[in-house]
């Protein structure tokens, strides 16, 4: 049992939960996640490690309330317990070990980010961050980034910072110059936005993809994904490919394969549904 130390909300719909799990806070590395199990009867949820603490043998956890499962686990108070947290999975983010990173984080892809941003400083890559979200309150990681590197922050409707999108900044990051590799995380169509932009530009795309994903081990075949020309699986192969060879419309296409039966559960579990069993 994995007891929640405490708990914060980020934006309308994202928390941080900072959870025991002493094993995985020592040995996790950028870029790896978990499957997080709340219960016997819940679906299993992959979450990056969006920070850990070794000394007091926790782990960040940042959830996105879109359907029944991640409601429920949100619902959780500190004190309570998640039944299992499995990991770390999935490969370790490349790193480079000198020169200048831009990260990219769009909305709760600002979260996996700010790992990735934790490991290029350590390194002594100089980091510049553009994160966004479509209003001021949909920014997340802002203060966590700072103090790694310089910081964008973009939104949509210009209520903070810079109005645009992040491509917009990072077009212009890229054309100054100076820029040896870029991370990028957030929903596809930014993540391939942002891969035909930098392609232009010969500059090594890295993007994270969140492809259904059921065992974490390659077994169950929910998160193959292609990437040049190859089916891989994102749990055991990723989640990290290089953006400039990844199939974004097959991608696209396998996530809306269960949409309508999310959309029902997600309809079912009103407030008293996803609070039973919570307590």
């Amino acid at each position: 049992m994995h007891k929640i130390v405490s708990k914060a909300v980020l934006s309308p719909n994202v928390t941080r939960m900072d959870v025991e799990a002493a094993r995985i806070a020592q040995i996790r590395q950028p870029g790896q996640f978990v499957i997080v199990h709340r219960d016997g009867a819940a679906e299993r949820i992959p979450l990056t490690i969006a920070d850990a603490d070794a000394q007091a043998g926790t782990i960040t956890l940042v959830i996105q309330a879109v359907g029944k499962s991640t409601k429920e686990l949100v619902a959780l108070e500190p004190g309570q317990t998640i039944a299992d947290i499995s990991g770390p999975l999935g490969k370790p983010t490349e790193l480079i070990s000198s020169g200048r990173a831009l990260c990219i984080g769009g909305g709760v892809g600002t979260a996996v980010v700010h790992p990735i941003a934790q490991g290029l400083k350590r390194q002594g890559v100089s980091v510049l961050s553009i994160i966004g979200g479509r209003s001021k309150e949909w920014v997340i990681f802002e203060n966590e980034l700072r103090a790694l590197g310089e910081v964008q922050v973009c939104t949509d409707d210009g209520s903070y910072g810079r109005k645009g999108f992040v491509t917009d900044a990072a077009r212009d990051a890229l054309t100054a110059g100076g820029i040896d590799i870029v991370y990028a995380v957030g929903p596809v169509p930014m993540m391939r936005a942002v891969a035909n932009l930098t392609r232009p530009f010969g500059v090594h795309t890295i993007v994270s993809l969140n492809p259904v994903m059921v065992d974490g081990t390659g077994m169950c075949g929910g998160c193959r994904v292609e990437v040049g020309g190859q089916t891989l699986f994102a749990c055991v192969d990723g989640p990290e490919f290089d953006g400039h060879k990844v199939d974004y419309e097959l991608l696209m296409d396998r996530l809306t394969t269960y949409r309508e039966f999310e959309q029902e559960s997600s309809r079912r579990c009103d407030d008293h549904t996803c609070r039973i069993g919570l307590s």
